[in-house]
């Protein structure tokens, strides 16, 4: 199937690793132009040249009031055009109620939060019809995970300003979606089986949750997000696309 993914040109945020890396690879194949974006600049550039020439690194935190202005030019500076972008953060630090301190909150409601409402706003404001925002979030929009409590409070919250979002911007043409990955094996879903102290035991105990027995790969996650972006989901919009092999139990 062609997704229409030609010469078109997205921007993906914190895609230096992990979801957002196997987002740009998935786009990049299927002939699209991207610019990605990660705080550390070598990360971000060694990252660019291994997805792919039509790939830019451009070096940039998400809580920084100047990121998004920054990147939606890059695309148009380097590729010429700007058709979308995927807004994707490095999870908050883990921790329960008890002890994430409020120096951790308000960082991550800065990047995780604030930081996503401006590129989200930046962009709507560039895009034009046929153009996409979509937001990478998580199983925890839907139910709470033990052990990542500001996740827990910042995702939802942003799911229901992305279905908002989706609401304005219908009538110009313009779609908002969101990805909620569970167990995507990436460094990140690593570091969480590592906290219980025995890694492997986390991971058996959480993949016998799993309907598919598993954790995802990488560019499982990475081709959702791709048809998600693309023209061939003209016709989506406002949805919350669970990836994760069946874990959440509702409708």
């Amino acid at each position: 199937m062609d997704l229409g993914l030609k010469d078109r040109v997205y921007v993906v945020t914190g895609a230096s690793r992990g979801l957002g890396n196997a987002a740009a690879r998935s786009l990049v194949a299927g002939g699209a132009k991207v610019v990605i974006s990660g705080r550390d600049e070598k990360s971000v550039s060694d990252a660019a040249a291994e997805v792919g020439p039509n790939t830019v690194g451009v070096a940039s935190d998400n809580g920084d009031p100047a990121a998004a202005e920054r990147l939606v030019a890059a695309a148009r500076a380097h590729f010429g055009r700007f058709d979308g972008i995927l807004i994707s953060v490095g999870g908050p630090p883990p921790g329960f109620a008890a002890d994430n301190t409020d120096d951790q909150w308000l960082a991550a409601f800065e990047t995780v939060f604030l930081g996503a409402v401006r590129l989200a706003r930046t962009a709507a404001a560039a895009l034009g019809e046929g153009g996409v925002i979509g937001f990478v979030l998580s199983g925890s929009v839907h139910e709470p995970i033990p052990g990542l409590t500001i996740s827990n409070g910042l995702r939802p919250g942003l799911a229901g300003f992305a279905k908002s979002l989706s609401v304005e911007l219908g009538p110009q043409g313009i779609r908002v979606v969101g990805l909620l990955p569970a167990r995507i094996d990436t460094d990140r879903v690593r570091e969480l089986d590592a906290l219980s102290g025995d890694a492997d035991a986390a991971r058996t105990a959480n993949e016998s949750r799993i309907p598919l027995r598993r954790y995802g790969r990488p560019e499982e996650f990475g081709n959702a997000a791709a048809f998600l972006l693309s023209p061939a989901a003209s016709y989506l919009t406002g949805v919350m696309l669970p990836v994760d092999g069946g874990m959440r139990h509702g409708f």
